[in-house]
């Protein structure tokens, strides 16, 4: 825990929970923050946190999380979220944790045990056989290390072998002579020059990239995350926040009202995320049409990306057998006759993988590290460099033109403990890392829009859970065999309160993917003995939420930098969701139900009247989400560098360019002009594509 607080916590507050354990650690601060509980009758009167009884420190996390100081209920959130979430993906030498056979949670999954095992029986029998053909060592190699492994470009090695690599690729390279005084921007150690330079690989760059090699076109990729793909992941929680999402997945806004995740890998959110590949819907397109002025979205060109796009994904809606959640869902739904459709996803129609939020063991999950960006890599015109954070943009001015021009990107290398600053030159360059990071990169770039970084939108999501026993009996369901953490995790969908033919603004109804760590933080607390029965449950305890289209807004200075405020109406779009699913679970046939607020109340459905349950109900989805009481999550971000019509309300034009850099472009998820109301995955890949398009003509032009 300490580890993670002082290495991997990346929040404004950091320093403040610092204080406040080290005052814990002392007589007198206990009695600050805890007040009568840490006095007793014998001596010493005054006692530290870590002596006072099991019973008195229970009561005093409870004061907490009810308390009218914010700053006590933001400890609380805090303590209970790094604690539960390091207690529940806590590894031992086995690469097990204690704590999972009691909750029926499985680790990896079984299946992924069985391919690393197949893999390890046809290697060693191979090595004791005939010699291996060459068809059959690249194959091999692509299951163990994942299909970009001929693409990368690793920089945790001296310069000149880095150098020799990417002159491999096609690059050239120029190295400056080495010298004692530490290179920089003026005098880089490597310049590399190419057609483009694309900084960040999800579903954004992603697509750039592979659209501009496929043209023709020397490109770069430079992706901050690491490459985990195949036998390559863990699929292991922990592990794989460390490796997969930014910040370790430890993000939040500054408040800590909304927990943040984002992919941060090769293939950025596409690697990570749930499948959901759902189209643009039709109300937005023309709002952003319409309202916004940006004729693009209902333009020959846009409808032509989105086919593109989804061809190349694979996107079906088809399901063989839904998983846990999404089967209460669907029943839910059905038996109180709310609309329920499927989920169209970027993945087979037998896809049945709960693990897919930890990357995707074959492959079969169609994210732009198993398409866009493998076409980079075969069509033998481009690179990836891994595990590399661009340090700014590079531009210039020149004469006769009111912009400055885009002329690439600097980053470092380090090796040995020996910093080297990196340029690279390109004739555009191409910013895609995701709405967290990209206006945090634009303005140590120097640029001076004021809207960048403004108009953050999060869809903010609630959940409600209901439990459905496995003890045996005729009337069993979900099936005795089925556990909530297994099965395709979005397959179903309810746009019972989505608003689709009026404003647009409401909230659909889904299913995460939760897994120890995540379930854990979420439940309510309130005592040890309560968390240990939840946790009891976990397996057959089924998530739905809500999921808003948000109008309120947020400023995002940096990840570590986020601030963001609901309006009244998202409020409400998410209490009126979450009673919708209160009532989508007790249809579906849960024992129990209950939010995950603080107070911790639940409802045995079967047990109580109608009158109660219809209390219990409104009295739960009434509850406010604004006063850290009932955690909100995030797993979409967008529009802080919104596009628009004009420099004075927006950050890039319809092209996707920037107004005040020439050659500059941003294809992710920031230059949404709104927030979108679905999964992002299919918009974001399709605005991408319109951005190539732009970009492809730039690159001619400048050839010819």
């Amino acid at each position: 825990l300490g580890i993670l607080i002082s290495e991997k916590l990346k929040h404004p507050s950091t320093w403040l929970l610092l204080l406040t354990l080290w005052l814990l650690s002392t007589w007198f601060g206990t009695f600050i923050l805890c007040g009568m509980a840490s006095l007793s009758i014998k001596f010493p009167f005054f006692h530290s946190f870590p002596d006072l009884s099991l019973h008195k420190r229970q009561k005093v996390m409870q004061s907490w999380s009810l308390s009218y100081f914010r700053l006590l209920r933001m400890l609380f959130r805090t303590v209970k979220l790094l604690t539960l979430l390091v207690f529940f993906t806590q590894l031992d030498e086995a690469e097990d944790n204690l704590s999972w056979k009691a909750i029926g949670y499985c680790g990896p999954d079984p299946e992924f045990r069985a391919q690393l095992k197949n893999h390890f029986l046809r290697r060693t029998s191979k090595e004791g056989g005939h010699e291996e053909k060459e068809d059959d060592d690249d194959d091999d190699a692509e299951e163990v290390k994942g299909p970009l492994y001929k693409g990368l470009v690793h920089i945790n090695y001296p310069r000149d072998i880095i150098t020799d690599s990417l002159r491999r690729f096609g690059f050239s390279v120029s190295v400056t002579p080495k010298k004692t005084k530490a290179s920089n921007l003026s005098s880089p150690s490597l310049v590399i020059q190419c057609d483009a330079v694309v900084v960040g690989s999800g579903s954004g760059g992603g697509v750039v990239a592979g659209v501009l090699a496929n043209a023709g076109y020397k490109v770069l990729v430079l992706e901050k995350g690491s490459y985990c793909a195949r036998n390559n992941l863990s699929l292991l929680e922990g592990p794989s926040m460390d490796q997969m999402y930014l910040s370790s997945g430890l993000v939040a806004t500054d408040d800590m009202s909304v927990l943040i995740l984002a992919g941060s890998t090769v293939g950025g959110g596409s690697a990570v995320n749930w499948s959901a590949s759902i189209r643009t819907p039709q109300h937005v397109c023309k709002e952003w049409c319409d309202r916004h002025e940006l004729e693009l979205f209902e333009s020959k060109l846009y409808k032509e990306a989105l086919d593109a796009v989804c061809e190349k994904m694979g996107v079906q809606s088809e399901i063989e057998e839904e998983g846990f959640n999404n089967a209460v869902l669907r029943r839910g739904c059905l038996e109180m006759g709310y609309p329920v459709s499927n989920i169209p996803r970027n993945a087979s129609q037998d896809h049945y993988c709960g693990w897919c939020c930890m990357g995707c063991k074959d492959g079969r999950k169609k994210g732009t590290s198993e398409t866009w960006l493998v076409d980079l890599v075969k069509s033998g015109n481009g690179a990836i460099i891994p595990s590399c954070e661009a340090i700014q943009v590079l531009h210039k001015e020149k004469k006769g033109r009111d912009r400055r021009i885009a002329r690439g990107v600097a980053f470092a290398i380090e090796y040995k403990g020996k910093k080297d600053i990196c340029v690279v030159e390109s004739k555009v360059t191409i910013v895609a890392c995701g709405a967290l990071s990209t206006p945090a990169l634009l303005k140590r770039s120097g640029l001076k829009n004021e809207n960048i970084g403004r108009h953050l939108h999060l869809h903010p999501v609630a959940m409600a859970w209901g439990y459905f026993p496995d003890s045996p009996s005729p009337e069993l369901w979900p099936e005795e065999h089925k556990k909530s953490y297994e099965g395709g995790i979005m397959t179903a969908m309810s746009t019972v309160v989505g608003q689709f033919d009026k404003s647009g603004y409401g909230a659909v109804i889904q299913t995460p993917a939760l897994h120890p760590g995540m379930f854990s933080i979420l439940m309510p607390w309130t005592s040890g003995m309560d968390i240990k029965d939840r946790m009891r449950k976990f397996s057959r305890t089924a998530h739905v939420f809500a999921l808003a289209r948000d109008q309120g807004s947020g400023t995002v200075n940096s990840p570590a930098s986020i601030s963001y405020q609901l309006k009244d109406v998202d409020k409400e779009n998410l209490k009126i969701g979450i009673e919708k699913v209160l009532r989508i679970l007790a249809a579906a046939g849960a024992e129990e139900i209950g939010t995950q607020n603080n107070k911790g109340r639940s409802l045995n459905v079967k047990e109580v009247s109608y009158h109660e349950y219809e209390k219990f109900v409104k009295e739960e989805s009434s509850r406010p989400f604004t006063d850290l009481s009932t955690p909100l999550c995030s797993a979409h971000q967008m529009g802080s560098c919104k596009m628009g019509t004009n420099p004075k309300e927006s950050v890039v034009n319809q092209m996707g360019e920037t107004w005040e850099v020439e050659g500059l472009y941003l294809a992710d998820t920031s230059v949404f002009p709104t927030a979108l109301g679905v999964n992002p995955m299919v918009t974001v890949q399709a605005v991408a594509y319109c951005t190539a398009q732009n970009v492809l003509e730039v690159l001619r032009r400048k050839r010819e």
